[in-house]
């Protein structure tokens, strides 16, 4: 029998404490004695002592899981070996490809030109002068190479493939002014590239447009360590830019399932979302200062680091977002929020959406300003992250779940307040089932449950996605509808997103591509968003597969000045043409 503390052991192998400041805010009950097996403990017995009431149902969910536990965090650790440092559990290693999954197959994916109705619009054809020029500016940087150019030809989804014959690989942004410079004179598209992560085509040539990649500018310029702006080249990666950064005691105000390789540059042109939008905002907030090549060579400097500058039009707005169709972003300046000396993740069941909904306004009210993200999923979401990854949920089957993580600078502050609320969640009937890590590499095991379910999805078949803003009380409902809409015609409809934000990623599996499918699901989804005044694109973009659908989000006012704007920044119209706008505004 070994005697053992509540504030050590009553989150055992979960990593979590439990400060004895909190135990006059909690109700009281006994435990009764138990073994507990985990494996960051040895097996030790638990004697009869007073503990929180809400702890009681905690330890006794963790205690039936002790062995299923052990296994997740097992298959976790594995994670860490597909394509990052050990303990980087949270990245997905689908997005940490390379070249490689691209090349190994890309010819069995459908050229876009065949398989959409686009026609390529009168720009010239590359020539072996405009490559001789080419390589006089960029010597040795310019790819012709068949087989170098599968992987950027292609987006990870594998549904668009480009024909692109060219990839050039600028390192300064006067090497992409002067290569825009030609390509202007010249009528030669150009494709912007980053990390090619993006899920709706924007970062794919549709035809033969020369791709204009960022990946050898990935030079940080300078990091204040007091302001907390950092000012980097677009190509720098954004895990890479996170370790950096919190290396200096800050964090990025960004965090994307994708960061292993996805570029700073293009979350700005896509103005990404992510999982810490909740407690640090949009990019729009966040980005102070952008150095953008426009489609004529004019480099367009206004990289401050000013949190205030109120001098004119802010024209780095006009740049995120815009998908590469305005200007290709060359650097950007960032503020970056602290590093939180304390974070916890609590990973919960929920008997129903309305349940979902209660525990996070109940959350928002109890755990205020520490509240950094809070994720939702259902059933079928776990379930094809169990069949396709090996991944075991830590908690007892659910119809939803959700993903709440709290950081702060104080523990014992945030302790307070989280014990506060899962003895809430837990009396009220709103939770059914949970657990909780404080430590970093059981927080980044729990957290790959919720990012890796797009790699999930991807290994069930052929994936239809939307990314949909939605008011809260009716987020949920369009997923219900499709499943009785689609019935045996889908393998599996499911939802997950970020609650705190109103967003719905909707997606919807099947064997393979068919046309029957598709039309059962468009235009009725965005029809079904637009009744509601939602966006059809929360943060993934327009890109090429989203272009048509703008007007249900965007009155036709709003379309002719998107046009116009167009017109004026890239008049021939070279730069990532067929993308984000309607073919007919």
């Amino acid at each position: 029998m070994v005697p053992v503390s509540l504030c050590h052991h009553h989150y055992h192998h979960h990593g979590g404490s439990c400060h004895p400041a909190t135990l006059p805010f909690l109700r009281m009950c006994r435990i009764p004695e138990l073994q507990v097996q985990s494996s960051a403990f040895r097996t030790s017995t638990i004697m009869p002592l007073l503990v929180p009431r809400w702890l009681c149902w905690w330890r006794a969910a963790c205690t039936r899981r002790a062995f299923v536990q052990q296994r997740m965090w097992e298959g976790a650790t594995r994670i860490s070996g597909l394509g990052g440092p050990a303990g980087a559990l949270g990245t997905s290693p689908l997005v940490r490809r390379g070249s490689s999954s691209a090349s190994s197959g890309a010819p069995g994916v459908r050229l876009t030109r065949d398989r959409y109705p686009v026609q390529r619009l009168p720009f010239s054809v590359v020539s072996e002068d405009d490559l001789a020029a080419l390589e006089r500016i960029i010597p040795g940087r310019v790819i012709t190479d068949p087989e170098e150019l599968e992987a950027p030809n292609v987006d990870w989804l594998r549904t668009v493939r480009g024909s692109s014959k060219v990839l050039l690989r600028p390192r300064t942004s006067q090497e992409v002014a002067q290569i825009l410079r030609y390509c202007h004179e010249r009528n030669l598209a150009v494709n912007p590239q980053g990390g090619n992560t993006g899920l709706v085509g924007g970062s794919t040539p549709v035809f033969d447009e020369i791709v204009l990649s960022t990946a050898l500018m990935s030079q940080v310029l300078s990091f204040h360590d007091v302001s907390g702006v950092l000012v980097c080249q677009a190509g720098c990666v954004l895990e890479e830019l996170s370790r950096y950064v919190e290396e200096r005691g800050f964090v990025m105000p960004l965090d994307l399932g994708a960061k292993g390789s996805c570029h700073i540059g293009g979350n700005v042109a896509t103005n990404a979302g992510g999982l810490r939008f909740l407690r640090y905002g949009s990019l729009r907030g966040t980005v102070l200062g952008l150095e953008v090549v426009l489609a004529d060579g004019t480099l367009l400097n206004c990289l401050t680091s000013l949190r205030k500058d109120n001098t004119g039009y802010d024209l780095k707005q006009l740049f995120i977002g815009s998908e590469g169709t305005l200007g290709v972003i060359t650097a950007v300046s960032i503020l970056c929020p602290p590093k939180p000396s304390a974070v916890n993740v609590a990973f919960l069941g929920c008997p129903g959406f309305a349940e979902v909904l209660q525990t996070f306004s109940t959350g928002r009210r109890l755990l205020g300003e520490i509240l950094s993200a809070f994720e939702f999923m259902d059933a079928e979401c776990l379930q094809l992250v169990g069949r396709h990854l090996h991944l075991t949920s830590p908690v007892q089957e659910s119809p939803f779940y959700v993903l709440i993580e709290t950081s702060g600078s104080g523990a014992d502050h945030d302790a307070e307040k989280l014990s506060s609320f899962l003895e809430q969640v837990q009396d009220s009937g709103l939770v059914t089932d949970g657990t909780l890590a404080t430590d970093q590499r059981r927080i980044q095991a729990l957290w790959a449950l919720r990012e890796r379910i797009s790699e999930a999805l991807s290994h069930d078949g052929y994936v239809y996605k939307y990314d949909l803003s939605l008011p809260l009380d009716r987020l949920y409902d369009l997923v219900d509808d499709l499943r009785a809409r689609l019935g045996p015609s889908a393998k599996h409809v499911v939802g997950y997103g970020h609650l705190g934000d109103g967003n719905l990623h909707l997606n919807v599996t099947a064997e393979a591509f068919c046309e029957s499918l598709l039309g059962a699901l468009e235009p009725y989804v965005y029809e079904w968003t637009a009744r509601q005044r939602g966006s059809v694109s929360a943060e993934h973009g327009l890109g090429f597969k989203k272009r048509d659908v703008l007007g249900y989000s965007k009155p036709p006012e709003a379309l002719r000045l998107m046009q116009q704007l167009k017109a004026l920044l890239d008049p021939k119209g070279i730069l990532n043409p067929y993308k984000m706008l309607p073919t007919r505004a």
